[in-house]
């Protein structure tokens, strides 16, 4: 399948367009890691799972570039930033809203994030990559507060990544 036809199908069998909603209800979903998972079952039950798009990224050679920059390409034509340039745009607002330990902790986060992409992201992988951090949750807890701080915090910090 050639890129065109890939991303015709896209538009004419999926109505992507119709699944994703206009580009701000696209940025409000995706900026929550619990509203993303939902959009990305979605789009699976629709017939373009992660799979799919991860071949689309490559399609139109965003290969480090996040999924959400990927639809926002194909649905939008926005250009798609990297990871890298997306956590830079973003860290200044960031790290504003977060104190000195957190700083760390999220820092760890965007690192990964760029490096591996948008799974690092996953509520689902939190406890694995404090974990990775810390060593453990009680580490972690030391550090960073409650753990219903710690997932605040990871949640709160994406909606500044994916603001304009």
């Amino acid at each position: 399948v050639s890129a065109e036809e890939f991303i015709k199908k896209l538009f004419d069998t999926l109505k992507l367009p119709e699944i994703l909603g206009g580009e701000d209800e696209l940025r409000q979903l995706w900026s929550n890691p619990l509203t993303r998972s939902e959009l990305i079952s979605r789009l699976e039950k629709h017939g373009c799972g992660k799979e799919d798009l991860n071949k689309l990224r490559e399609l139109i050679n965003a290969e480090n570039s996040d999924l959400f920059d990927v639809l926002q390409y194909i649905a939008f034509s926005n250009p798609a930033l990297t990871r890298k340039e997306r956590v830079e745009s973003a860290e200044y607002n960031i790290y504003n809203f977060i104190n000195k330990e957190q700083v760390e902790f999220i820092r760890f986060v965007l690192n990964n994030y760029i490096q591996e992409g948008i799974d690092e992201l996953d509520i689902s992988n939190l406890s694995t990559i404090i974990n990775a951090k810390y060593g453990s949750i009680n580490e972690a807890q030391k550090e960073l507060g409650p753990s219903n701080e710690i997932q605040e915090v990871f949640i709160k910090f994406q909606k500044f990544l994916y603001q304009k």
